[in-house]
């Protein structure tokens, strides 16, 4: 038993000697970072540094009069728990029928929104295009990033890092300790992971979801604005939105550049009223945020094939997934922002809805008939319709 028990401790000494030599020898330091937290959660922003958001002048969601009047039914109510939901938000005509929380979260608590944030930044270059920052997406990337006019890069424009067709190789895997995903989240130095970005394919062919491509279009706002996407979305969002309070954006290191693919934090009432922007065409609180142009053109499916070659990208516009959802018999266009950890906020125009989910895990199952769509938003969602829109 003896031999047995030393015979365990010298492989576990061996094996934490292996993994500090390989840390070492590989350079790959963001390694400790990410066995130390393991696996990436809502909370992480804590443990990174940030850039604040500001807002200014709240104007609050008026609840409706049948606010939390209606109960969800138990499916959806179990799958909210079983996925540790913690925040379910509805609002309908611009004031909120239904508010849930979970595990000690309310109106005014922090969540990481992950992908989310590609929505996010989708949206601030929409606003630099209305600015006349950024003369067009369809403008190759190299008119703003020079080493990009190399003979693979030329050709990648700005609405292929929008709608992930840029070709640029990516391995999106948080699990995979070496994947640039797992670099780039827990890593120090982003500009790094940018250079090592290299096609595998001719871009605007096929779409390929790839987080690389938010650190591109981040580097390209910072050059056109002039300041940090943060103070940039602080100006030309947050505050405009007139928000319940500050946000921020996860850096690599201190005073250094945002995880643009993902890690805006803030709360289930401020990240709603993205969904009530778009909702309203960029129009909110008597200004035009962002240009009706724009939006229309985020909510157009890109004209590329999907990861199989075989369709048609339908699902998925200018860095917003698109879908539809079946109510009392009848199909509903629905767009949404999402995240990894199930980040949801869905906007169905038909029922002038919102609906905004966080918490800690997503479903990994797809709803019918697509290889793109996970269940659990749907079925919030169906769960707000079935209970507020009988």
């Amino acid at each position: 038993m003896q031999n047995m028990v030393r015979k365990i401790f010298r492989f576990f000494v061996l094996l934490i000697l292996f993994i500090n030599l390989y840390i070492i020898i590989s350079g790959r330091w963001y390694l400790y970072n990410a066995i130390w937290y393991n696996t990436a959660d809502i909370s992480d922003w804590q443990h990174f540094e940030n850039r604040p958001i500001s807002s200014s002048d709240y104007i609050p969601i008026p609840s409706a009069h049948c606010y939390n009047q209606e109960s969800l039914n138990k499916p959806c109510i179990d799958r909210l728990k079983k996925y540790k939901s913690v925040a379910i938000l509805a609002i309908k005509n611009d004031s909120v029928i239904h508010e849930q929380y979970w595990d000690g979260y309310d109106a005014r608590s922090v969540s990481g929104s992950f992908s989310m944030a590609k929505s996010i930044l989708s949206i601030l270059v929409g606003i630099a295009v209305d600015e006349g920052k950024i003369k067009s997406i369809d403008e190759p990337v190299w008119h703003y990033i020079p080493s990009f006019k190399t003979e693979k890069k030329s050709k990648i424009t700005i609405r292929h890092l929008l709608n992930m067709s840029s070709g640029l190789y990516w391995d999106e895997s948080y699990i995979n300790p070496v994947s640039l995903t797992t670099e780039a989240y827990y890593g120090s130095d982003l500009e790094a992971v940018f250079n090592k970005l290299e096609p595998t394919r001719n871009p605007g062919e096929v779409f390929d979801y790839a987080s690389g491509n938010q650190i591109v279009l981040q580097q390209i706002l910072k050059k056109v604005t002039g300041t940090s996407v943060s103070d940039y979305m602080s100006e030309k969002l947050w505050k405009p939105l007139h928000t319940s309070m500050p946000a921020s954006w996860s850096l690599d290191h201190a005073n250094g550049n945002e995880k643009a693919f993902c890690c805006v934090n803030s709360n289930a009432r401020d990240f709603s009223k993205i969904g009530l922007l778009f909702l309203h065409k960029g129009y909110i609180y008597n200004q035009q945020i962002i240009s009706k142009k724009y939006i229309q053109e985020s909510l157009t499916p890109a004209a590329i094939k999907d990861e199989d070659g075989e369709l048609k990208c339908d699902f998925y516009g200018l860095s917003w997934w698109l879908g539809q959802i079946e109510h009392q018999g009848k199909m509903h266009k629905v767009y949404y922002m999402r995240g990894i950890l199930g980040q949801y906020v869905m906007v169905c125009p038909d029922y002038q809805l919102v609906v905004c989910r966080l918490g800690h895990k997503r479903d990994d199952e797809y709803i019918p008939n697509s290889k793109n769509h996970r269940i659990d938003i749907f079925a919030y969602t169906k769960g707000i319709l079935e209970a507020y829109m009988k």
